[in-house]
């Protein structure tokens, strides 16, 4: 099983709070800050509230560049595009469905460049995720609104990774020289007045003094009181001409960039007043905060009438949400089902959740599109406003089913009506124990299967019989029930032991799914293909990066525990035990069709960090319940206790090989489970080997074991149970010198400095911040440390040297 290639920057690393506050200095210091941190690779990102100046700052830095300079930035009515930010600064096309492949296309495009994207609050997971990834390798300089809509985690792990530059106030002199540009013919004592109004906000008092030299003594200006920036923006927005206003109001309603056509005279007023500025061949507004604060102050009339004649200018889904907000519902209605005919999968889903929001009939239809386009929440949300229908039952139990609810799944289809889609359901949802009887009654109704739904459902656990139903289903247009056929056929493929077959249909299937824009279906596969490489044992240093890219995305719960399940694991495995541990307390609640899972996941960590716990967890059918009994047969030799005994079951041939050489606990049964391990799980392998030896009749029989053991353990990067089987190698009085030939020598101060910082979890760029030298110096100090260490990974070079401190502690 090959493992993903080597991809800098991918792991999510843990880094200490920036040091510095920028925020304290003028907006000059501010700039210096943002100079010094983008001197080399870094990311820098400009924090403020509406209209602070984060735009300018960026603009500042981006001028005083030497580097070509690559501008995009988020836009509020796309907020959901992929990557849209990033193709408007490359001007290319992205492949959003792979972060690993965007950072290389971003890259190529701008490599030697400075990369600028603003307005962050609007942009989508992917971009978020792949800025730190970038930041690795070029200067990446951004704007983030506060407060702002963005998940938690997306955000804090956004900024963990950047150095954070609060705008500072305006000082009385960069106000001064705000208000010498906007209004060079102000008098000082109306421009210090207008700074108060302002509230420091430098939008609002550029918009101010621009209109300022236009009103007579200034007595509508009401210059004596002081108004916070909101305020003081819709002041100046009210100076405006009636189509100016009208026109920013619009821009503020649409969200995105819009033909001067559509704005009418108002173009040329906004234009003329520096509110608006040309975006090819439309405009957008310098601040969408000015647009937003332009639209909040019309009254109802006026908005509704906006919003009536923006559905008259705009198609699809867009004309329908601005009809809806006019009150036209019929029409709103009727367009959004318009849209939907001749829709894609994501705007088909759009479309009918609005016409569900309009009426409560659509319901059931709008959360089969939701479905069909990953986005399960969402199919829940509208089905909870849905009346109790017999078809709003089969949705309800199609979305609980995705998020591996399978109890609250089968509860659902009490209300379903007699059909096949309910017996495939029925089926799909069954527990273990039933599902065989009831799969003979249903073929026994259902002779001819002329079903797709339910042929698929019949399928079973056959790979074969699910790969062909998966191409009827896709032949037939069934979305759902064809991602159901490839989610069984992986899970069937896994829990036989083909872990090679499964990653390659998982990565398959994420293919497919990101073809049509189904983001919740593709992550669930990525996540089981990062699951497989890693029960494989194979590459897991490249396993913990591409998963931690991967769990940079806001994902569906079955996706979001299989990969933090993948990542724990292969952190365990890498000696990182405490983080894995502590990445597995936080799956307290785990779907249900996973908590066996998570809780094997928690024996077998304890049992690696030398801390079995007394019990060993429910094991169910399958390879993951095969690997609870090995763990727990483990558990019992290393504390002399009595293992709990395997249920009879039809276990994969490598499990069933295990089991039964612990039941003989003889060496040849375990020679000959290792040898089912081969090429399949290097970890069980490496198991075998080890239980080989702790059972060989003879010293020569025990030290060969081990030495295999050993081995095989070093090249998959099996930190721990490679430290295992050199204890072993040590009682009899074979020892290792870890040290490579060309080592000369122990860690120099610096290289064992560089390497706690790896423990720690920093990446290199953050090493190189603190210990303030290169990237490049630091990665000259890991490898030198991982050549004296004898180590093939940073992370076993960490944690190496940690475990040789504690020792001399």
């Amino acid at each position: 099983m090959a493992a993903p290639p080597p991809t800098p920057g991918l792991a999510r690393p843990r880094v200490d709070p920036v040091p510095a506050d920028p925020g304290l200095g003028d907006r000059d210091d501010a700039l210096r800050a943002m100079a010094a941190a983008l001197a080399g690779p870094g990311l820098v990102v400009v924090t403020g509230p509406p209209g602070c100046g984060r735009t300018r700052l960026l603009e500042r830095l981006a001028q005083a560049s030497k580097r070509p300079v690559h501008s995009g930035g988020g836009l509020a009515m796309l907020s959901g595009a992929p990557a849209l930010a990033l193709e408007r600064a490359t001007r290319a096309r992205m492949p959003t469905d792979d972060l690993p492949l965007l950072a290389e296309a971003v890259y190529s495009r701008t490599r030697g460049g400075l990369l600028v994207i603003d307005d962050l609050q609007w942009c989508d997971a992917a971009t978020l995720a792949v800025l730190p990834v970038l930041a690795e390798r070029l200067p990446v300089a951004a704007a983030l609104r506060t407060p702002n809509r963005l998940g938690e985690a997306a955000l804090e792990r956004l900024l963990a990774n950047a150095t954070v530059v609060p705008v500072p106030d305006l000082t009385d002199a960069e106000a001064a020289r705000l208000v010498a540009e906007a209004a060079p013919a102000l008098p000082p004592a109306r421009a210090a007045a207008l700074t108060v109004r302002s509230g420091g906000n430098p939008l609002a008092l550029t918009a101010l003094a621009r209109h300022a030299v236009h009103v007579d003594g200034g007595d509508d200006l009401d210059l004596e009181t002081p108004g916070d920036p909101a305020a003081a923006a819709a002041a100046a927005i009210a100076d405006l001409p009636r189509a100016g206003r009208t026109a920013l109001a619009a821009l503020g309603l649409l969200g995105r960039p819009a033909h001067p056509s559509l704005l009418g005279e108002g173009a040329a007023v906004l234009l003329d007043a520096g509110l608006a500025v040309p975006d090819g061949a439309h405009l957008r507004p310098a601040s969408p905060w000015m647009a937003e604060v332009a639209a909040g102050i019309l009254d109802s009339g006026a908005r509704t009438s906006m919003h009536e004649h923006l559905a008259d200018a705009t198609t699809g889904v867009e004309s329908a949400r601005h009809a809806h907000a006019a009150g036209l519902s019929a029409r709103a209605l009727a367009t959004a089902l318009d849209a939907a005919d001749s829709a894609g999968p994501q705007a088909r889903a759009e479309a009918l959740l609005l016409a569900a929001e309009l009426d409560p009939a659509h319901a059931a239809p709008a959360a089969r599109a939701a479905l069909a386009a990953g986005r399960t929440r969402a199919a829940l949300a509208v089905l909870d406003r849905a009346p109790d229908e017999p078809e709003t039952a089969l949705a309800r139990a199609w979305a609980l089913l995705a998020l591996g609810e399978t109890g609250r799944a089968r509860a659902a289809l009490v209300d379903a009506p007699d059909g096949p889609e309910t017996d495939q359901l029925r089926l799909l949802c069954a527990a273990p124990s039933e599902k065989d009887e009831l799969a003979a009654s249903l073929r026994e109704a259902y002779p001819d299967l002329a079903h797709a739904g339910l042929a698929a459902a019949l399928a079973g656990d056959d790979p074969d019989a699910l790969a062909f139903a998966e191409a009827l289903a896709r032949d037939a247009g069934d979305a759902t029930t064809a991602y159901w056929c490839a989610w069984s056929r992986v899970i069937a493929l896994a829990d036989a032991a083909r872990l090679v077959e499964a990653e390659a249909v998982a990565h398959e299937a994420a293919d497919r799914a990101g073809a049509v824009g189904a983001y919740s279906w593709q992550t669930r596969f990525l996540a089981a293909a990062a699951w497989c490489l890693v029960l494989s044992g194979t590459g897991l240093d490249n396993v913990i990066a591409a998963a931690q890219s991967l769990a940079d995305h806001a994902l569906p719960a079955v996706a979001d525990t299989l990969i933090d399940a993948a990542i724990a694991l292969a952190e365990a495995d890498t000696g990182a035990l405490g983080a894995a541990r502590a990445r597995l307390a936080r799956l307290q609640h785990a779907p249900a069709a996973l908590e066996g899972l998570v809780a094997w996941l928690e024996h077998e960590t304890a049992w690696l960090d030398g801390q079995p716990g007394p019990e060993a967890p429910e094991a169910k059918p399958g390879l993951v319940g095969g690997l609870a009994h090995i763990t727990g047969r483990w558990i019992a030799y290393d504390t002399g206790t009595e293992p709990i005994a395997a249920e009879p079951a039809p276990w994969p041939v490598p499990v069933a090989s295990t089991l039964t050489a612990w039941d003989k606990a003889a060496p040849g049964p375990f020679a000959q489970a290792a040898h089912t391990w081969d090429g399949l799980a290097a970890r069980e392998q490496v198991r075998c080997l080890l239980a080989l030896a702790a059972h060989a009749g003879d010293a020569a029989a025990a030290v060969a074991a081990l030495e295999a053991a050993e081995r095989i353990a070093d090249e998959h990067g099996l930190i721990v149970l490679a430290g295992r089987a050199r204890r072993g190698l040590r009682k009899h009085d074979v020892r290792r010198d870890r040290r490579s030939a060309r080592g000369g020598g122990g860690l120099t101060d610096r290289e064992s400095e560089v390497l706690r910082h790896v423990a720690s979890g920093h990446p290199s760029r953050r090493i190189a911040e603190i210990l303030g030298i290169t990237a490049e110096t630091v990665e000259t100090h890991i490898r030198s440390g991982m050549r004296k260490l004898g180590a093939k990974t940073r992370t076993e070079a960490a944690v190496l040297l940690t475990a040789a401190e504690a020792g001399e502690a």
